[in-house]
């Protein structure tokens, strides 16, 4: 046998030797996720909130009566490294893989799962790609769509706060805030008599949008609601000079400015409006909302920061439902399982996926008001109509 045919057994055997075996008894789910760089900061409390689920489950005698087991792999906020970390979970015996929040750093190791015929979750990513149109049929994503936030504050302020004209400011850095006026775009016709007054760019890290301000002041009648589709950090900014320059306009936003803890640098903020899944604030109308609020931080030492805590839990909840209903956790027999669940009950709201979309394309969000900096649940919203996939995949 030539030397190269002799290596080539050799390093299979190894393979087969150090590879850990998966036992029997338990089934792995598989956390590909970042535990260094700037990731972190939004996967970790979504992987300890599926921690907890998963925990509640092994508690309750485990699932098809197995113990789950959690494996995992830093992707250190890194593509390739995701790619490396997907297929070292899968080397672990995952029978799940849960990927990062943000589609681009999650889909290399979701990629590796598709691969491997395994289902994927991406914690909390909230693009149309973060499952079939960019990963395949065996992805799902935990959270509701970017669009959905944009679209759920439109309606909302149209029906509930009487706004009829509205001021578009997108912050062009991100698929995710480009998604939120997506949908708040997709929405705007669709209200009798409202108009928009205008719409302007800017960029995150913009030290100044004082022209787009400008713009917004010289309008005939300082708008009713001014949508702007923006995250942490430069939203603080863009914000800040708004009021700063006098414009009491209600200001909407998508859920990634939920949370309290960027408000000591804009502490009289009013007029200012989020949509959530779940409030992080001890008043959310679902009493175990509240408990899972509790039980988070006797766990993890912190209140929850923010709503994105909550599709972690969520991923776990609804596959291990599909689990059970399909008796086993083979990919294909799971995901016809997944794709049966329609307004599915879920602690942080209803889930529907279909063989058409394995994300929301429309979800109960909570409305959360922030007056004198402090934020409070004050209402809650379903959007009227699913947004078309065929609309969401050619944005």
């Amino acid at each position: 046998m030539r030397l190269a045919g002799i290596l080539g057994v050799l390093t299979g055997l190894s393979a087969l030797w150090f590879t850990p075996a998966k036992a029997a008894d338990e089934i792995v789910v598989g956390f590909a996720t970042a535990a260094s760089g700037f990731m972190q900061a939004y996967d970790k409390p979504a992987q300890d909130a599926a921690m907890i689920r998963i925990d509640e489950i092994n508690k309750a005698g485990g699932l098809l009566g197995k113990k789950i087991k959690a494996v995992f792999a830093d992707t250190k906020t890194d593509q390739a490294e995701g790619a490396k970390a997907g297929l070292a979970v899968l080397d672990q015996g995952a029978d799940l893989v849960v990927v990062s929040c943000d589609y681009d750093f999650g889909a290399p190791a979701a990629l590796q799962a598709q691969a491997a015929g395994k289902v994927s979750f991406f914690l909390c990513a909230e693009s149309i790609k973060a499952g079939i149109p960019g990963v395949g049929p065996y992805s799902f994503s935990g959270s509701v769509l970017a669009a959905v936030q944009g679209a759920t504050m439109a309606e909302w302020a149209y029906n509930k706060k009487n706004a009829r004209s509205f001021y578009r400011l997108l912050d062009s850095w991100t698929v995710y805030n480009k998604g939120i006026c997506d949908g708040f775009d997709w929405m705007m016709p669709k209200l009798k008599d409202a108009t928009l007054a205008g719409s302007d760019t800017f960029k995150n890290d913009d030290a100044s949008i004082a022209s787009q301000i400008t713009r917004i002041k010289s309008l005939p009648k300082e708008p009713d609601a001014i949508m702007v589709c923006t995250m942490m950090p430069g939203a603080v900014s863009a914000i800040k000079q708004i009021r700063a320059a006098g414009i009491k306009s209600m200001i909407l936003n998508g859920s990634s400015m939920d949370g309290s803890y960027w408000l000591n640098a804009i502490p009289d903020l009013s007029n200012f409006y989020v949509p959530v899944q779940g409030s992080i604030y001890g008043d959310d109308p679902n009493p175990k909302v509240n408990e899972f609020n509790k039980k988070y931080k006797d766990v993890t030492g912190g209140d929850p920061s923010s709503q994105y805590v909550y599709p972690g839990y969520v991923l776990i909840e609804v596959w291990a439902k599909a689990v059970e209903r399909a008796k086993t956790t083979d990919a294909p027999a799971v995901v016809a399982e997944l794709e049966k669940m329609n307004n599915e009950a879920t602690l942080f709201g209803p889930r529907t996926f279909n063989k058409d979309i394995h994300h929301q394309n429309q979800g109960r969000y909570l409305i959360i008001d922030t007056e004198g900096g402090k934020p409070k649940m004050v209402d809650q919203w379903t959007i009227s109509e699913k947004i078309p996939v065929d609309y969401l995949v050619s944005k």
